[in-house]
């Protein structure tokens, strides 16, 4: 894949600095009368994650979305949300911010990179890039998932977009110059003074380098969101910045899923916040997680910085509110707080809707196809408990597809298992006609597959890792199925059932020593046995932590998404059979007796 090293250096160079005139077009400022208070307030409105969403729209159901909490989704949502805030503060006194994840997650997005991608000569612009331009976003940092589909998209992307692209940890892996705007510059204009200067520094997640290895490896490198921050923010200050706000794509947990990969931690925020000092607030991403208002104590000032994280989606929106001191000729932050707006609480924006109308009945017309017939229907809600006919489908169709790409090689005779989560407890296959909608809600990850070797005994480690998932419950305990997964706050996707072998789950004993009864084709698996093992690029990097695969031989890879192959496999079929390929190979037990 060709990474143009002129252009992205010529990006660099024409936006790294970039300043933006919030409200230019205002009246000029007041002079200042000496009765009133020299104090100014602002706001920094903040989504993150919004991984595709223009409209309250499930595409994997084709009906509104909805979920328990009803919350709603979409930038048309935000949009309403904005202009409201706007109308309040006045437009020259906010500015609006992302923190990454914009080009992957719904049917949507997929559609325009993978379907009627907008790197096509005269190809359209992007649904996300035209919703936010017309939104009037300020700035976005970089997400992981921007690279999913490879940095040409990402590109076009970028250059359609009416704002920069920030991030400072996004380094040409050459040159180690930045690859992406590090920052960008905004200027709110005052009733007395000089404008309030505004530095919004774009982090990325380092996690890029293992997750998106296929398409960054050799053009990109990403150093630690510490290490970057402490580098940029004094720059900011010495060019006059009277405000530091981070964009991160990065959680606040400290914690990473990759383990000691890289010498760098995934949600790194926190850290930020407490170790770099001159940065007031942080816009957080990445983890998914609400978090109104956080603070966090900068160990070298002893001064708050407020962080914030919105939910998902578009689901909410942060609105960081900022109260500024004018004394002495400079401007200096007083007060700052934070607080989430539920998108649930209006409607959509018609003017967004409208403007993606064309796009969205197209997308909805794509995923309607019919690509075969189930005989009888499928459903995930119980897939983190239970060994499910639905997963079963998606390692059946990986394991095959593996076992399909080895024929003639000297790794034809070993046997292939394969791993799978339970990615959303919704997905469903229906009796009678499957459409593309159905197939691909199963798996809704950008996700390709691989085969590595692997031996009986570092599957036995894998199965364990994988059951921390589960809350230790003593034999005798009430079992309440809502409560029994995603012990350590592991998500679902970081559970993996593992096809091709027979194990029990004993929830009763501690994590390291639940697998048991654990058997190939009837018989103990031998530790030095070798099996070949399907697995999506995401494990095989590492995402997740799990133990050995990411070591382990790579036998082959495919640049496919699984959520294609699996649609493929039902196209060339025709008829989905679960006898054909779901049984139940695990269970929870305690103390050998079945939970279930």
């Amino acid at each position: 894949m060709a990474f143009d090293r002129r252009a992205f250096l010529g990006t660099t160079a024409a936006t790294g600095a970039a300043v933006a005139l919030a409200g230019a077009t205002s009246s000029p400022a007041a002079a200042h009368s000496e009765s009133r208070p020299r104090t100014y307030s602002f706001t920094v409105m903040g989504t993150t994650d919004l991984h595709g969403n223009v409209f309250n729209w499930d595409y994997f159901t084709d009906k509104e979305f909805d979920d328990k909490a009803h919350n709603d989704v979409g930038l048309a949502k935000i949009s309403t949300l904005v202009n409201q805030v706007r109308a309040e503060k006045g437009r020259r006194n906010t500015l609006l911010i992302d923190a990454g994840d914009t080009i992957q997650g719904t049917q949507l997005s997929y559609y325009y990179a993978k379907v009627d991608p907008i790197t096509a000569r005269r190809g359209p612009v992007h649904p996300m890039a035209q919703a936010m331009n017309a939104i009037g976003y300020d700035a976005a940092a970089l997400g992981n998932h921007e690279f999913n589909y490879g940095i040409p998209v990402l590109r076009k992307f970028e250059e359609q977009c009416d704002f920069p692209l920030l991030g400072a940890n996004a380094l040409d892996a050459k040159t180690l110059r930045p690859a992406f705007p590090p920052y960008s510059m905004h200027c709110l204009r005052t009733p007395f003074g000089r404008d309030v200067k505004v530095a919004v520094l774009g982090l990325t997640n380092p996690g890029i380098a293992i997750w998106d290895k296929a398409n960054v490896q050799g053009k990109m490198t990403f150093p630690g969101l510490e290490e970057q921050a402490a580098k940029y923010v004094p720059r900011l200050r010495a060019l006059g910045a009277d405000v530091v706000i981070v964009s991160a794509h990065s959680g606040s947990s400290g914690t990473s899923s990759y383990g000691d990969q890289l010498p760098y931690v995934e949600n790194a925020a926190g850290l930020v916040a407490e170790q770099v000092p001159g940065i007031d607030a942080i816009l957080v991403g990445h983890a998914h997680t609400e978090i109104p208002e956080y603070r966090v104590k900068n160990k070298a000032t002893g001064k708050d910085v407020v962080l914030s994280e919105p939910l998902k989606w578009g689901q909410r929106l942060t609105l960081f509110d900022f109260e500024l001191t004018w004394s002495k000729g400079c401007w200096s932050v007083a007060k700052v707080s934070a607080k989430v707006l539920n998108s649930n609480a209006v409607a959509e924006d018609p003017k967004i809707t409208r403007l993606l109308s064309d796009e969205h009945r197209k997308v909805v017309a794509y995923v309607n196809q019919v690509i075969g017939t189930s005989t009888q229907a499928m459903s995930s809600a119980e897939g983190p408990v239970k060994d499910v006919a639905i997963i079963d489908l998606i390692n059946h169709v990986q394991a095959e597809t593996v076992k399909g790409a080895l024929a003639g090689t000297e790794w034809a005779a070993l046997p292939v298992l394969s791993q799978a989560s339970c990615f959303s407890r919704t997905a469903s296959i229906p009796a009678g006609q499957v459409t593309i909608k159905d197939a691909a809600g199963l798996y809704p990850f950008e996700n390709t597959l691989e085969a590595r070797l692997l031996t009986g005994a570092q599957l036995k480690d894998y199965l364990e890792f994988s059951a921390r998932y589960f809350v230790r419950t003593a034999p005798g305990d009430v079992v309440d199925p809502a409560k029994l997964t995603n012990a350590e706050s592991i998500p679902d996707y970081n559970y993996d059932a593992v096809y091709g072998l027979v194990y029990d789950i004993d929830v009763a004993q501690p994590v390291g020593s639940r697998i048991t009864g654990l058997s190939f084709q009837g018989k103990p698996v031998d530790p030095a046995a070798r099996f070949v093992f399907a697995v999506n690029n995401y494990r095989a990097s590492g995402g997740g932590n799990f133990p050995h695969v990411p070591q382990a031989k790579q036998l082959w890879s495919n640049s496919e998404e699984i959520r294609n192959t699996i649609i493929g496999w039902v196209k060339a079929k025709g008829t989905v059979d679960p006898a054909q390929f779901a049984s139940v190979d695990w269970r929870l037990t305690r103390a050998g007796v079945a939970v279930f």
